[in-house]
């Protein structure tokens, strides 16, 4: 295979940007048709017993966490190459993150992922919430939060002595090689999942199926996108190997509560010549788009606001919440995706669904916590 260029690069870039974008575009017209919410999924279990949308949400992990475990087990990806390779367990951070995004996406009537597809629908209370959470994001990620979590939070952790995925640990308390104990861990995980997923009859329609596993296998497209279409083991400038377009610099997937930061430093600093496009704000910009379309489509699209100050006050203090707690915790519950089959680090953060949510949930049922 013959050197990549420069110029290779740059197409090769145009390629990944427009493939995210019609991804993205696809995810929100799915969250947005299938009511698709983690919120939304947590509430109608504590507040009327139906874990439907739970499903649906389990159904979506279980296929994305078998995907990603294929693709490491053929040897397509390496999931050491993501954010959660590290050979420590910053517990403090992913529980308080954890527990301020449950109170967050309480507050602001759905998480970040939600949130953009119900500003696509025309919910203006959304955009106040996501430009709280991009401020808060932005600050815990370059800002005085950065520090105070670096300083703070951060240093509190355990060391692995086996590494932070669980693949790692099977392969060395039962001598499987590494991709095989790849494979393997994410079948176990998904299993268990779609054992659950199986025991409703109720479940099993056609909009839950396609909605679950549909949502699963973007997540998938979306590793594949970074992890192997967009990797290029050798830039032609820096002789190093580079995943394109990630702003992390690692293979990446779904993720909304940095990229949105991400806009508002591009909005404010653009003009330092430092920032570019990232994959992951291209993918802010296709849900968005992909649900008001869907909306207009479906004929549900309308303007809505504000109509107390109280109502203002809460959706500003929980899209401040979600900015902390998603950086926080590494990622929101959509964006974590089949991470949960192999890191430690993002099983912690599992805190972000249920924490303080059932006692919460019946007092803001009225700001669409079942989000129906």
């Amino acid at each position: 295979m013959p050197p990549i260029t420069a110029d290779d690069l740059q197409s090769l870039t145009v390629q990944i940007w427009a493939m995210g974008f019609a991804l993205s575009l696809a995810t929100g017209v799915l969250i947005h048709r299938g009511h698709f919410c983690t919120m939304g999924a947590i509430s109608d279990w504590v507040v009327m017993r139906n874990a439907t949308r739970l499903r649906q949400w389990a159904l979506a992990l279980a296929v994305a966490i078998l995907g990603f475990g294929a693709m490491a087990w053929v040897g397509w990806i390496e999931p050491a190459n993501t954010i959660y390779a590290s050979q420590r367990l910053s517990w403090l951070s992913g529980l308080l993150g954890g527990v301020l995004f449950g109170l967050g996406m309480v507050l602001a009537s759905g998480c970040s992922s939600k949130s953009l597809v119900r500003l696509g629908a025309g919910n203006l209370k959304s955009l106040v919430v996501l430009m709280a959470m991009a401020v808060a994001a932005l600050a815990t990620l370059k800002g005085l939060t950065a520090v105070w979590r670096v300083n703070l939070m951060d240093p509190v952790g355990v060391n692995l002595p086996h590494g932070p995925f669980v693949g790692q640990w099977l392969s060395a308390i039962t001598g499987l090689s590494l991709p095989d104990a790849w494979g393997l861990s994410a079948v176990l995980v998904a299993v268990l999942l779609l054992v659950w997923v199986m025991q409703e009859r109720g479940f099993h329609t056609l909009f839950n199926w396609v909605t679950g596993a549909g949502l699963g296998v973007l997540v998938v497209a979306f590793w594949w996108l970074t992890g192997v279409f967009g990797f290029v083991p050798e830039h032609p400038l820096t002789l190093e190997p580079v995943f394109l377009t990630t702003h992390s610099g690692r293979m990446e997937a779904l993720s909304f509560t940095a990229p949105v930061g991400y806009w508002l430093d591009a909005l404010l600093y653009y003009s330092d010549g430092s920032k570019r496009l990232t994959l992951g704000m291209i993918t802010v910009a296709g849900v968005l788009a992909g649900a008001c379309i869907s909306a207009r489509l479906e004929g549900s699209f309308r303007w809505e606001g504000f109509a107390h100050r109280e109502d203002l006050v809460l959706h500003l203090i929980g899209g401040s919440l979600m900015g902390v707690g998603g950086v926080l915790a590494m990622g929101c519950t959509f964006g974590q995706g089949p991470a949960w089959a192999v890191s430690c680090r993002s099983w912690v953060s599992f805190w972000e669904h249920l924490s303080h949510f059932s006692g919460k949930c019946a007092s803001t049922h009225e700001r669409g916590c079942p989000d129906a």
